[in-house]
């Protein structure tokens, strides 16, 4: 447990609302005792909590710290770090979703069904809104059929049943025409449906997931498979499940006005982790960018590109940035960063990474 002053002011949303777990419940009331930044902080949180929510529940504070980007200044098309008021138990729901969710869950599971309940959470809010335009071409009730879409590859590689009708995709159809459509087939049966039948497929399809020997099982977990063009161990296959859900429910939340917080740390490392495996294998041959995370992680640098050459620059991005960038919210001209070096070399690492995206 942190006890520095960074560690108490990222507890501080989950302190107004309640939300700390038992180790913390100590430290931070010893800190702000002694720390008069943190204390008005604190005050100014819980005194937003009474206000938007009232004395029984919590007001939806972001996870991030109140709007800035800390490796810079600007925004890409990922602005919903900033601040802004919404539903209160939706923060509360993301707190306790720190630990898994699921009974018995493995690690590798975990992000992923913190990712669902928090969604879960995100989508009582939607009532009488689920026409709100939120990405691409869809409103939120496509959102979630994409979603639905989304999930079905691991799904049925884990040998569960589909639960929209097959789509009719020629053999040797390249993964992502494949890909393609089958999530626009899916999004068209849905929107047929009501959302609320929509959330409900997602959600047992989700819970089946969670269910499945592999989410247990890490020895199980470990076999590599092909999905979405990537061959990784299932295990990380979940890891990418967990992303995209969280890219959506922050998609969701931006087009309600609602901030939704970052994965917490511990899932949201796994996530930098996976990222980097991917970009790494993309830009093999690359020259090499040594690429840092902000933050109190230790050993959050990679070299990124060839091993045959050495080092053009160095790159440090905040790690939910990181991951909003691979998830194509942010343009690579936009993500806030730190640079050294050839910028020739950091253009090619950003663009790849924002080029990654299918989501």
């Amino acid at each position: 447990m942190a006890t520095d002053h960074d560690g108490v002011r990222e507890l501080l949303a989950a302190w107004a609302v309640g939300a700390l777990l038992p180790g913390e419940e100590k430290t931070v009331p010893l800190h702000l005792a002694e720390c008069e930044s943190c204390a008005a902080e604190a005050e100014r949180l819980r005194e937003t909590v009474r206000l938007l929510d009232g004395p029984r529940s919590a007001p939806r504070l972001n996870g991030a710290d109140s709007g800035t980007n800390s490796g810079g200044t600007g925004t890409g098309t990922g602005t919903g770090r900033g601040t802004g008021s919404g539903a209160g138990g939706v923060l509360a729901a993301a707190l306790r979703t720190r630990g898994p969710r699921a009974a018995g869950v493995a690690p590798h599971a975990a992000p992923y069904a913190a990712a669902v309940a928090g969604l879960q959470a995100l989508v009582r809010e939607l009532e009488g809104r689920w026409a709100t335009p939120v990405v691409h071409d869809w409103n939120a009730h496509a959102t979630v059929a994409h979603l639905l879409a989304a999930d079905e590859p691991l799904a049925l590689r884990l040998g569960l049943d589909a639960r929209v009708p097959a789509s009719p995709v020629p053999v040797g159809t390249h993964w992502e025409d494949a890909w393609n459509a089958r999530t626009a087939d899916v999004i068209a049966h849905e929107l047929t449906r009501t959302p609320e039948d929509t959330v409900a497929a997602w959600g047992a399809q989700a819970a089946d997931l969670l269910a499945t020997p592999e989410a247990h099982d890490t020895v199980r977990a470990a076999r590599a498979t092909t999905l979405m063009g990537l061959r990784l161990p299932v295990a990380d296959h979940f890891l990418v499940r967990a992303f995209e859900t969280w890219i959506h429910t922050d998609d969701l939340g931006r087009a309600l006005g609602l901030p939704v917080p970052p994965p917490p740390d511990e899932h949201l490392w796994l996530l930098v982790r996976l990222a980097v495996r991917v970009l790494g294998l993309a830009l093999s041959s690359a020259p090499p960018v040594l690429l840092a995370m902000a933050g109190t992680e230790p050993d959050a640098q990679w070299v990124i590109g060839s091993e045959d050459e050495p080092v053009q620059a160095e790159l440090v991005l905040d790690p939910v940035d990181f991951c909003l960038l691979l998830g194509g919210r942010y343009e690579p001209d936009a993500v806030p960063r730190g640079v050294t070096g050839d910028e020739g070399a950091v253009r090619n690492i950003l663009e790849t990474a924002s080029a990654l995206s299918w989501l």
